[in-house]
């Protein structure tokens, strides 16, 4: 039995407030410190550099005036030591500056307390909620939170995402695409849900690059199309492999803009779909000769593991296993392509995991929105969590696939050898 005593209501309360009030007194601290050690550091670094006097230049130069930031843990007042920097830039003939990586010029809120902005809008805050809702969070006095703030934010980032869908692609190379329609819910002031169609690239160097935030008429093939002639005609190549949900426009659309990129389904939305066409008692079962396929270590063994499966099940659910069969050669592309990278081909999870907190589970709120403000929230989300997303493993391989090289059960194939299997017919 606990002998843990439970405090009064207004004690409960008093020591609430007592942890906030700790916690930003500590990050306060933490920042403080932080702060002047990036000065030190600074300073030190040019000691020797001193002018014909002797004196140095570059020195402490007391603090700045105290302001407001807005952290995870609330609000703090900060005054940040400066530094008088005299060395003269050779190039522009100007006076160098500090400038703090911690805490930049005229900041008011830590870059993780911006991401909650886009997210929040997503699911139907108005502007003028935004600061009622943090405050609770935040405290009372977060800075740069009002709703004029919010509105300055969210005309700042559609002329950033415009920028964005302008911008040239022909200086990288990318040998996959993921492709996904994700539906959210946004204060449109009507029933329809927006439609997001997101386009994410592997570069040659293994790194992930989100490359488009449209909108699209329920993941149309013209909807899709648009998207890939427009991403075509920034200079975008053909991928050698784009996966996806399985939707029938983003197919279509490809054989259309890139006829010669390799697809591949997505084993996730694929086995939900199997098991969708099962009774529950049998699912777990189901699931687990799915993940067998799913993961075999060839192509041969995952066609084996496939015929297991169809023993078992075909005779009284042959719909389940016609789904499968049906999208063969998508589910087995990725047996084309290195080994290392058989984890990242064959989910179209670096999509789905990025809009998770946000796709459509709540009721749409009724206001005054716009889907041009829609896309600007969704892409800044997207970009934020870009900085997140995992590099591919084996990356090295990337542009040696990009280069030409041909892989079989995601080997390397060496002069002589050939790739070609009855497997590849469906592709």
């Amino acid at each position: 039995m606990s002998d843990v005593r439970r405090l009064p209501v207004g004690e409960e309360i008093e020591v609430t407030s007592t942890l906030d009030e700790l916690a930003r007194e500590g990050a306060r601290r933490m920042i403080a410190t932080a702060l002047e050690a990036e000065v030190a550091e600074y300073v030190c670094s040019f000691t020797e550099e001193v002018d014909e006097q002797g004196h140095r230049l570059v020195v402490r130069n007391g603090r700045s005036k105290e302001r407001r930031v807005t952290v995870g843990s609330g609000t703090v007042a900060l005054g940040a030591p400066r530094v008088n920097d005299k060395r003269i830039d050779e190039q522009t003939g100007e006076r160098k500056k500090f400038s703090s990586r911690i805490l930049p010029a005229y900041a008011r809120r830590s870059p993780k307390v911006g991401e909650v902005l886009p997210i929040l809008y997503l699911r139907g805050l108005s502007t003028g909620d935004f600061r009622p809702a943090l405050e609770g969070l935040l405290g009372q006095d977060a800075a740069g939170l009002s709703p004029s703030t919010i509105s300055r934010l969210c005309r700042a980032w559609e002329a950033e995402h415009e920028r964005f869908r302008t911008r040239q692609l022909g200086f990288s190379r990318y040998a996959y695409l993921f492709v996904d329609g994700v539906y959210v819910s946004v204060r449109l002031g009507e029933d329809d849900r927006l439609c997001l169609l997101v386009v994410i690239g592997v570069k040659e160097d293994g790194t992930k690059e989100l490359l488009a935030v449209e909108d699209g008429y329920r993941e149309s093939t013209e909807s899709w199309a648009g998207v890939l002639r427009d991403l075509k005609s920034r200079g975008l190549n053909e991928p050698k492999l784009v996966i996806g949900d399985g939707a029938l426009g983003i197919w279509a659309a490809l054989r259309d803009v890139f006829p010669g990129a390799r697809r591949q389904a997505c084993w996730v939305h694929k086995i939900a779909r199997v098991l969708d066409a099962l009774p529950k008692r049998l699912q777990p079962r189901a699931k687990s000769m799915l993940h067998e396929i799913m993961e075999a270590p060839t192509r041969a063994d995952a066609r084996t593991a496939l015929e297991r499966l169809r023993e078992e099940f075909d005779a009284k659910y042959p719909k389940a296993v016609a789904k499968l069969d049906k999208d063969w050669g998508a589910l087995t592309a990725f047996y084309d392509f290195p080994a290392e990278h058989w984890r990242h081909l064959r989910t179209s999870n670096a999509i789905e995991s990025s809009f998770a907190t946000v796709k459509l589970r709540t009721r749409v709120t009724k206001g005054a929105g716009s889907k041009t403000a829609a896309l600007a929230m969704a892409y800044k989300l997207l970009a934020s969590a870009q900085e997140r997303w995992r590099r591919f493993n084996g990356h090295q391989l990337v542009a040696e696939l990009l280069d030409g090289a041909q892989f079989k059960d995601g080997v390397k194939v060496t002069e002589g050898e050939t790739t070609t299997t009855d497997e590849r017919v469906a592709a």
